[in-house]
């Protein structure tokens, strides 16, 4: 009865889809097209959110000189947690308030995007605070002008509906979904993802992956979203490994950008799934980099759906060109979850997470199961045994399940 309850709500909400307000972000091409779109709202006070390794490394200098120079003023929030947190949101709207800001520029990963958004949500809700927006579709105001500038190639922040935060005192990590968290536009600059480590190039890249492939093989896709997910999946293993080797190659990061776009919008219209689902708990536990946790959970979800996904990976594994057209759908399956396991070597990403303490097990599989349904419309819907055998299958301790 509890699978056929989720699948009843995924049906409805399907139908209901086509009727939301979807959009994407304008693209922007530079520091002085962003301008131009603040003089032409009438912005001339907007509060940057970003982290203290982006501004130690100057990455914003030059945002902040063009944003100078044509009379914005711009005061800079740079606390943002690598799982962003109520505390990062409330810290940053006080500066936003003390201000008069009239925008934000989110200038980062997906932790600034996502805090951003956060204070967004709560300018446009003065009086509701973030717990009472988590959800679906419990924010429905819109939010001042939002620009979102990536500086990786992975969380597709820029062109999603979603916020992702941390209860500081519950530890929870959760999801704030709504149409008008979706920034109004983009800056798209792959010069601002060269100096990336390799190590942050492949957790985000391989980020942008799990989000092309839970949108292409869950129940809610359209015809754009698998487009989308297919390009993004064959624009990844075409230019991540190169991304990583030599990280001023700018073709690669322009690349993998434009993939973590195309995953971004792909997973924001046909939702994501169980890998988020567990990923999200171990950031907000641990503070487990979010990108590392999908990595690593990635091969273990897949491997559990089996049979019922086989199709949609055969089709993956043509996007990423490690399929043959002419062999059979199974083993291009099969050969689609290798090249995953393979890259996940390559990039150096760990087959377990050494955060992960086997008491806390039962409290994350429940706080899963929460996240994934009945919203996610995932392949297989997890029941309890199944959810904690995949943490036992990541769990870094002798004698773990595998």
């Amino acid at each position: 009865m509890y699978k056929l309850y989720c699948r009843a709500f995924q049906l409805a909400f399907r139908m209901v889809s086509p009727l939301l307000p979807w959009r994407r972000p304008i693209i922007l091409a530079d520091g002085a097209a962003l301008v131009d779109v603040l003089k032409t709202a009438g912005v001339s006070r907007v509060l940057l959110v970003t982290d203290k390794g982006l501004t130690a490394l100057h990455l914003p200098d030059g945002l902040l000189a063009a944003l100078s120079a044509a009379g914005v003023a711009c005061t800079v929030y740079d606390g943002v947690s690598p799982n962003p947190t109520i505390d990062n949101i409330e810290a940053a709207l006080a500066l936003y308030k003390q201000n008069g800001c009239q925008g934000l520029i989110a200038f980062g990963g997906g932790s600034p995007m996502d805090c951003a958004k956060g204070v967004g949500a709560r300018v446009a809700h003065p009086n509701k605070p973030i717990q009472k927006m988590r959800g679906l579709l419990k924010v429905h105001k819109r939010l001042p002008l939002l620009i979102a500038v990536p500086t990786t190639a992975g969380t597709g922040s820029e062109t999603t509906l979603a916020a992702v935060v941390v209860d500081g005192k519950t530890h929870e990590k959760y999801a704030l979904n709504d149409h008008s968290l979706i920034p109004r536009y983009a800056l798209l600059d792959a010069q601002l993802t060269v100096g990336l480590p390799p190590a942050v190039t492949a957790q985000t890249g391989l980020d942008a992956l799990v989000h092309a492939v839970e949108a292409y093989i869950g129940r809610s896709n359209t015809k754009q979203t698998r487009a989308g997910a297919l390009e993004a999946t064959s624009l990844i293993f075409q230019n991540l490994r190169r991304a990583y080797t030599n990280g001023a190659d700018i073709e690669a990061r322009r690349g993998m950008q434009r993939a973590a776009f195309l995953a971004g919008a792909a997973f924001t219209r046909a939702y994501v799934g169980n890998i988020h689902a567990v990923a999200h708990t171990l950031g907000g536990m641990y503070n487990v980099p979010h990108g590392l946790a999908n990595a690593v959970i990635m091969p273990y979800v897949l491997d559990s759906y089996g049979a019922t996904i086989e199709k949609s990976m055969a089709a993956l594994s043509l996007a990423a060109g490690v399929g043959d057209a002419g062999a059979a759908q199974k083993d291009n399956a099969a050969a689609m979850l290798a090249a995953i396991k393979q890259l996940n070597t390559d990039l150096h990403i760990p087959t377990k997470i050494s955060e992960l303490k086997e008491a806390d097990i039962p409290l994350l599989a429940s706080r899963a199961m929460k996240e994934a349904n009945p919203l996610y419309p995932v392949p297989v819907i997890f029941d309890r045994a199944k959810m904690e055998h995949i943490f036992h299958q990541i769990l870094a301790t002798e004698g773990a399940a595998s």
